[in-house]
C-alpha cells in the first residue's frame, strides 16, 4: 500500500509497524488532520493488572493523544460478567461484582503512567462499560439492537468460525459478546461523540459490527483501525515467558525482573520492539535494530532502559541495569555462580523445573523447591516461576538458564 497519510496519527501507525488494518485509510487519515478524533479501545477486566500482551495498544492511544488527540480507555465492567470468546478454546470463568472492580483499580494504575486524564480536549477519559450495560431492559434490547444482527454474519467470523469448526462449545452468553461490543461503540459514539474503535486484530469482527450497527442507529460514520498481533521472532506470542505473564504492575511484577524480559529480547526483534514499545526516533530504532554481534546487546540494553522508564520511572530502569550488569558483567555469572551442567541424555525430552531448583541447590528437595515457586520466590531468567509443572527442554537450553531463589541466590543451568 502506498499511501501518505496527511495526519500525524497515521503517519505514526504506518511508520512504527502499528496498523494492521483500517475500515477507510482515507476518510479516517482526513478526520484526522481536520480535528480532534475521540478514539477508543476496550479492556475487559480479567486480572489485576494488564500485561505485556496490552502494552502495544497503550502505546497506540499514547501516540493518539501526542498526536493532538483524544483517547478512551474503556473498562469492561459489563463486558467481563460475559467474557470474551474471540480465539478461545474455552469459556472465561466468569468473575463477581467485587473482583471485577479490583481488577479495574489494578489496571487503571497502569494507565495513569502512561496517558494524561483530565477535562481539556485532548485529555483522556476512563469510561466503564457497565455505565450503560448494567440497566439494559432485555426486552428492549432486543427489539431495537438484537433486530440489526444476522447470526449467519455472526457465524461466518473467525472467533466464532474456529470454536464451531473444532466442534468446542460456545455458549448463548458468550455468542451475546459481540452485540454487547458493537453497543459500546454505539454508546461512545452517542454520549462521548467517539468516532474511532481501536484494537487488535483478532477484533475486526467486533469493531465492523459496532461500525454497522451505529450506522444503522444513528446514520453516523465511524472508523475502525487494528493492530497487528504481536509474536516473537520464533513464533511465540509476545508477553508468555516459561515463568508466566509480564504484567505492567509493579506490584505483580518487580521492575528488575520488567527491564530483564525486554533485556531478553531476540536479536531479530530489537529494531521492532524499539519502534513499537519506545517513542525514540524511527531512524535511531533502525540503526539500534541493525546493529550485529555483541552491539545489539547495547540496543537491548536501551530497549530494556526506555520502556521500564515509561513504565516504571527512570530511577527504577536505572536501578534494575544497574542489578543486571552487577549480577551478568562483574563476575556474578561467571565463575562465581554455581553451575549445574547437565548431558543431553539427562534432559531427555524435558526435566521438570523443580528437579533443576533441587540439583542446582536452591532447594534442599523438591517440596522446598514447589513451595518456592508457590511464594513466588523462585525465577527463571528474571522472570517469576508460578507453576511447579514448568518443563525445560533441550532447545530452551540453547543458551544457559540462570534460576534463582529470592534475590540474592542464584545458579546457571546449561547443557554440557
Amino acid at each position: 500500500m502506498t499511501y501518505h497519510p496527511k495526519s500525524d496519527f497515521m503517519a505514526v501507525m504506518m511508520q512504527r509497524g502499528f496498523l494492521a488494518d483500517c475500515t477507510d485509510y482515507q476518510g479516517l487519515d482526513d478526520k484526522l488532520s481536520k480535528e480532534t478524533v475521540p478514539a477508543y479501545i476496550g479492556y475487559d477486566a480479567t486480572a489485576k493488572s494488564l500485561h505485556v500482551g496490552h502494552l502495544m495498544n497503550i502505546m497506540v492511544l499514547r501516540w493518539l493523544q501526542k498526536t493532538g488527540h483524544k483517547p478512551i480507555t474503556l473498562m469492561g465492567g459489563g463486558t467481563t460478567k460475559v467474557g470474551d470468546p474471540s480465539f478461545r478454546s474455552d469459556e472465561r470463568p466468569l468473575l463477581g461484582p467485587e473482583q471485577i472492580e479490583a481488577n479495574i483499580d489494578g489496571m487503571q494504575q497502569v494507565f495513569a503512567k502512561l496517558i494524561s486524564y483530565g477535562p481539556g480536549e485532548t485529555d483522556a477519559l476512563m469510561l466503564n462499560n457497565a455505565e450503560w450495560l448494567d440497566g439494559l431492559n432485555y426486552l428492549d434490547f432486543l427489539r431495537d439492537i438484537g433486530r440489526h444482527f444476522s447470526v449467519n454474519r455472526m457465524l461466518s467470523f473467525e472467533s466464532v468460525k474456529s470454536r464451531l469448526d473444532r466442534e468446542q462449545s460456545l455458549s448463548f452468553l458468550e455468542f451475546n459478546y459481540m452485540i454487547l461490543q458493537a453497543y459500546d461503540f454505539l454508546e461512545l459514539n452517542r454520549r462521548y461523540g467517539c468516532l474511532l474503535q481501536m484494537g487488535g486484530s483478532d477484533q475486526w469482527g467486533n469493531i465492523v459490527n459496532g461500525i454497522d450497527l451505529t450506522r444503522r442507529v444513528l446514520d453516523n460514520e465511524i472508523y475502525g483501525l487494528t493492530t497487528p498481533l504481536l509474536t516473537t521472532s520464533d513464533g511465540r506470542k509476545m508477553g508468555k515467558s516459561q515463568g508466566g505473564a509480564i504484567w505492567l504492575n509493579g506490584d505483580m511484577l518487580a521492575p528488575y525482573a520488567f527491564w530483564q524480559f525486554w533485556r531478553n529480547t531476540t536479536d531479530a526483534d530489537t529494531g521492532r520492539f524499539l519502534k513499537l514499545f519506545t517513542e525514540l526516533p524511527v531512524d535511531e530504532c533502525d540503526r539500534l535494530g541493525a546493529l550485529a554481534g555483541s552491539e545489539i546487546n547495547e540496543a537491548k540494553i536501551i530497549l530494556a532502559n526506555e520502556v521500564t522508564t515509561l513504565l516504571h520511572g527512570a530511577e527504577a530502569a536505572e536501578a534494575a541495569a544497574a542489578t543486571a550488569k552487577e549480577v551478568f558483567e562483574m563476575g556474578g555469572v561467571g565463575e562465581d555462580l554455581p553451575t549445574l551442567t547437565l548431558t543431553a541424555a539427562e534432559i531427555g525430552d524435558g526435566i521438570s523445573i523443580v528437579q533443576l531448583i533441587t540439583r542446582a541447590g536452591l532447594a534442599a528437595s523438591g517440596k522446598e523447591a514447589k513451595r518456592l515457586i508457590a511464594e513466588n520466590g523462585a525465577r527463571m531468567n528474571d522472570a517469576p516461576l508460578t507453576d511447579a509443572g514448568t518443563m525445560v527442554g533441550p532447545a530452551d537450553l540453547a543458551q544457559p538458564i540462570k534460576l534463582s531463589a529470592g534475590k540474592k541466590r542464584h545458579a546457571l543451568v546449561q547443557l554440557g
